[in-house]
């Protein structure tokens, strides 16, 4: 990435004119850092992005302690394995992977109590994907009300990885129905307020669809590095 404030400037500009022709505010960024070295996360923080997404637990730590003088906002969106939600409740202010019940529990069990609730979304494969994260849309409600349940922690929202179908009406369709969902659930808790969805090649059409906060790493980093 040469010039992050022009890159970010460009997706800021692309989300506020999403939002200026639906009429609604622009969906919220957050700059996925993952496999990205610290340096790159203070170079687009100077630029004036706070919230930064990570995928590995262990990795963002060490980046978290790298960039300690600044105040970011540092989210999980990456799967949790249980084992790991000691260090991710007492680190990360968001977590977006929560799928299951278990991950639920540790995360409230270990959330310090000297720290504000843990913002909390639930991951839904919305498209049934064979071997990836998420809960079935059925699920939805049950994940909720236990997070809800947990003073620790507070439900925000939902998350997913749509697929990436070449053609981009179906994945309309996929942004359709998580919004759908989003407005289920809604309409039962009324304080869920972010509908996470839509990154690098689809953000756009993610934010026409609804989307309150859109996952951009590579338009804002450059390309992905192993």
């Amino acid at each position: 990435m040469d010039d992050p404030r022009r890159a970010l400037e460009h997706v800021l500009q692309a989300l506020d004119n999403v939002a200026a022709r639906a009429e609604r505010p622009a969906a919220r960024l957050l700059a996925v850092s993952k496999t990205k070295p610290a340096e790159a996360i203070r170079a687009l923080a100077a630029a004036g992005q706070r919230a930064f997404g990570e995928n590995y637990v262990r990795e963002a730590l060490a980046k978290q302690a790298a960039l300690a003088d600044l105040a970011l906002e540092w989210h999980l969106i990456g799967h949790l394995q249980t084992n790991k939600a000691r260090e991710a409740a007492g680190h990360f202010d968001w977590v977006q992977s929560v799928d299951r019940l278990r991950l639920v529990d540790a995360l409230a069990r270990h959330r310090p109590a000297a720290l504000p609730p843990l913002q909390v979304l639930v991951q839904v494969n919305v498209d049934d994907e064979a071997g990836k994260s998420g809960c079935a849309p059925a699920e939805v409600d049950g994940l909720a009300a236990a997070i809800v349940a947990a003073p620790t922690l507070r439900l925000r929202g939902l998350m997913a990885i749509t697929e990436p179908f070449p053609d981009l009406a179906r994945r309309r369709d996929s942004f359709r129905r998580l919004r759908a969902l989003f407005e289920a659930l809604r309409a039962t808790h009324p304080q869920v307020d972010t509908l996470s969805m839509g990154m690098s090649e689809d953000f756009e059409l993610a934010a026409e669809e609804g989307a309150t906060m859109v996952r951009v790493g590579s338009a804002l980093f450059g390309a992905r590095t192993p």
